[in-house]
């Protein structure tokens, strides 16, 4: 590992991404890439979208905010009243009466609000540090994994980040933010550093450095998504790097529907307890 400005670069890790495979394919079976970060770049950029339309339409009293932050149960959202919610109205029936009252929440019927949230900030500060970590971290597995494998091992360890946080964090509180993601990639490049016998003493530090920070900074970082987004990137890194040569795209396929179908039925068995 060497040392970056934020986080570290793995020369090895990339290295055996640019490995010459047959038709021009990473090391673990992805298309090679002439323009590599395109993802990140990609991801990075509607990140900002959200956050600058969330910014644009009233920023901390954004309608927008309830709609796409992760809530499990639902609130009665004050439509009257932007940025506010009813915290005494525990039921659906009884928004209905309130005053412009609409109850939002994942088991209320707000289905996307898993993947939104994903993509979600309101404080300049997280997005600022999710970014740049997206920055750092995302090329390099971009140009390890390809550029497919790459977009899905990002979208579903953030999955499994918002799908923990279903099941663990308080019904009625909003969670939003990229760093179930993140921290996705984080496992999914210590998988990779170790595949290829990197150091990876000083990646096992700053990861360190970012659960002792998500365990006793404060009550406003969810525990939650950040494990559970980092299990996630073990999990699905392990399935890209350790899948047989032979076959590998039909096990690395498998293995991620497999991730996919237990996510499901979290989210399943969980709607089903708060309904």
């Amino acid at each position: 590992m060497r040392d970056a400005s934020v986080g570290f670069h793995c020369p090895d890790c990339v290295a055996q991404g640019h490995q010459d495979t047959r038709q021009a394919r990473t090391a673990y079976g992805g298309l090679r890439s002439g323009s590599v970060g395109l993802v990140s770049k990609i991801l990075i950029a509607i990140n900002a979208a959200v956050w600058f339309l969330i910014l644009a339409t009233g920023w901390h009293n954004s309608p927008w905010f309830f709609r796409l932050a992760l809530i499990p149960r639902g609130i009665c959202v004050a439509s009257d009243h932007p940025g506010n919610y009813y915290p005494s109205v525990d039921s659906a029936s009884f928004c209905a009466t309130t005053p412009d009252g609409s109850w939002v929440g994942v088991a209320a019927g707000d289905w996307w609000q898993p993947l939104t949230s994903m993509f979600t900030h309101v404080e300049i500060i997280h997005i600022g540090f999710n970014m740049l970590a997206l920055w750092i971290l995302g090329p390099q597995l971009e140009a390890v994994l390809g550029r497919l494998r790459f977009t899905l091992l990002y979208l579903l360890s953030g999955l499994v980040g918002s799908a923990v946080v279903y099941w663990f964090s308080a019904e009625t509180t909003p969670t939003l933010g990229a760093s179930g993601a993140i921290f996705g990639l984080m496992g999914a490049l210590l998988v990779v550093a170790l595949k290829v016998g990197s150091d990876v003493n000083q990646l096992l530090v700053w990861i360190g450095i970012n659960f002792a920070l998500t365990f006793f900074a404060g009550a406003n970082i969810s525990w939650q998504g950040h494990l559970g987004g980092f299990v996630g990137g073990i999990v699905l890194g392990a399935v890209l790097v350790y899948s047989p040569r032979e076959r590998r795209t039909a096990w690395q396929a498998a293995g991620f529907a497999g991730v996919a179908i237990l996510v499901a039925l979290a989210f399943a068995f969980r709607t089903a307890t708060l309904t």
